[in-house]
């Protein structure tokens, strides 16, 4: 399954490289929402939120009016997915926050998952050469993708896994690394991360693994 991505920062739909260099930005949002209305799930994440430089709130709440969504974006507590869930949104993701010093911080995600309950969550894992990268990927924890998810399966539904290194680049996804984190996890698994071409979504699906796609769509390469 394709799974568009929205990316907010500024109060315009962005599109980073590696999550840093602005490539695309636009503030059409009607055009986008009626191409993406035909998918079940679209992910919404805010930027400047993840980022802590603010957020887009009203954004939010508009296109989760209009668009199924998954959001996330600097959450950092079961408050704020909760202020989304009611705001309209389908599921929310939790990121940074599961992870400290120490690893994975196991006590706040079955925090979550008693207050939010299981099928709303998705964590999402990002990795930057080999490694969790939080904080808006400035940071990182010594832990694999594979680890991580080990420790955090039993309190989501599902799993966000960024392949930093290629974000927005277009080069293609490491199909092996989707086939390792397929093989550790029995939750949904969604991957993104330099995902150029429909065959790629092809791919992955038939390895029972979804697609997020953002920069290919937005430049033409991609139908959507």
């Amino acid at each position: 399954m394709l799974i568009p991505s929205i990316d907010l920062m500024g109060g315009k739909i962005v599109q980073l490289v590696q999550g840093e260099k602005l490539k695309l930005s636009f503030d059409d949002f009607d055009y986008w929402i009626n191409r993406f209305s035909k998918y079940p799930l679209v992910q919404l994440i805010d930027l400047d939120a993840a980022m802590r430089q603010g957020d887009n709130r009203e954004l939010i709440e508009m296109v989760c009016g209009r668009l199924p969504c998954q959001v996330g974006g600097g959450l950092k507590n079961a408050e704020d997915g909760q202020r989304l869930l009611d705001a309209g949104a389908k599921r929310v993701i939790y990121g940074s926050s599961l992870f400290g010093a120490d690893g994975v911080n196991k006590t706040f995600a079955a925090g979550l998952q008693k207050a939010l309950g299981e099928d709303a969550l998705c964590f999402s894992v990002d990795t930057k050469n080999g490694k969790v990268a939080v904080k808006g990927w400035k940071d990182s924890v010594d832990l694999t993708p594979e680890e991580a998810v080990t420790w955090l399966e039993d309190y989501c539904s599902a799993f966000l896994y960024t392949h930093v290194d290629t974000e927005g680049t277009m080069q293609g996804f490491p199909m092996d690394v989707a086939a390792i984190l397929r093989a550790t996890t029995g939750r949904q698994l969604i991957v993104a991360g330099g995902i150029r071409e429909q065959a790629e979504v092809d791919a992955l699906d038939a390895m029972g693994v979804d697609a997020v796609a953002g920069m290919a769509v937005y430049s033409g390469a991609m139908d959507a």
